[in-house]
């Protein structure tokens, strides 16, 4: 049997689950503002990764809010921001998420969480939107002051269940979580949401290329670095189908 670890943020959990929120609160700008928020969440974990200057992931995801809602020219409320903020304990998982999970552990397999996430925002989420009795742990990168893709991250699964690199398939929607696990030697599963002729097709047809699909340009296609994916499956249902060898 094989250790199944899942990236949580876009993995297993829609980060424009917020988007409801961000248009409530700021009609008219809401998919502007979830998609900047995004990219500016990822690059904060990138560079204070990089700085050596470690907050938690509830601190970053705050940062990179207030730095997109000031950007933008809005003003808003303390009680406006933490409802904003607050949608990320309350993510909605993908509808094959839990389906997914269930049919691995009937499999078997140990099923795991390894996030950016900090550990109360990741025990929250899980608790309060029904994953948590499906998997065996949830991870946190904290331990390591890093945040992926650093190698110290996903040493973590190690230090936590055990085993070697070769038992793990670690399965992101994130090319550079793609990328990151398998330089450390992971086994990894892309799930690839957004192919590239539909991609290409996108842009083709946009008389603007708007923030979402910016975003699925920048983030969503796989990156060129010779660090693929060892499979790459369009849902997490078909996880199921792999044949890893471990």
């Amino acid at each position: 049997m094989s250790t199944f670890v899942f990236d949580a943020y876009g993995t297993l959990y829609d980060v424009y689950s917020v988007a409801e929120a961000t248009e409530d609160a700021f009609p008219g700008h809401g998919e502007t503002i979830t998609q900047v928020w995004r990219l500016k969440q990822l690059e904060y974990t990138w560079l204070r990764s990089l700085m050596g200057r470690y907050v938690d992931f509830w601190e970053v995801t705050r940062e990179s809010l207030v730095y997109t809602l000031d950007s933008l020219g809005l003003e808003y409320a303390p009680k406006t921001f933490d409802r904003i903020l607050d949608r990320y304990l309350h993510l909605s998982p993908y509808p094959d998420a839990l389906a997914a999970l269930e049919a691995l552990r009937a499999q078997g397999h140990t099923l795991a969480i390894l996030s950016n996430g900090s550990q109360e925002m990741l025990d929250r989420l899980v608790a309060n939107t029904g994953l948590k009795q499906a998997l065996d742990a949830v991870i946190s990168v904290d331990p390591s002051k890093m945040f992926k893709p650093s190698p110290g991250a996903y040493a973590l699964v190690a230090d936590t269940l055990g085993g070697t690199t070769d038992d793990v398939v670690f399965v992101s929607c994130n090319p550079f979580d793609v990328c990151g696990a398998k330089s450390f030697g992971f086994n990894v599963a892309w799930i690839e949401r957004v192919p590239r002729q539909m991609m290409q097709d996108e842009v083709r047809a946009a008389a603007v290329v708007g923030p979402g699909t910016m975003f699925r340009l920048l983030r969503m296609q796989m990156d060129t670095l010779d660090l693929g994916p060892d499979f790459t499956i369009d849902t997490l249902t078909r996880l199921t189908e792999l044949r890893t060898g471990a």
